[in-house]
């Protein structure tokens, strides 16, 4: 599942970031790190981009970027771990 995929309220699990180069490395410097939690908090009011938050902090993110993204997504009973 992609991170474009995801629906407001929705947590997952960093699984995979894809792209190279510059764009690569500036995506995990916003903390698209493998293994870390996600959650949609709102999207735009015509659906792009989308806020995410990661490490605390609240991310706008195109759907095209976010598609780059691969992710697990936690059922609700996990979500709730975090």
């Amino acid at each position: 599942m992609r991170l474009s995929d995801l629906k407001k309220g929705e947590k997952a699990i960093v699984v995979k970031v894809y792209g190279h180069g510059l764009f690569h490395k500036r995506l995990l410097e916003m903390g698209f790190i493998n293994g870390k939690t996600i959650e949609v908090i709102r999207f735009a009011p015509f659906g792009d981009p989308v806020v995410y938050k990661i490490l605390g902090s609240e991310i706008a993110v195109r759907l095209d970027t976010a598609s780059m993204i691969k992710v697990r997504l936690l059922s609700h009973n996990a979500s709730k771990l975090f």
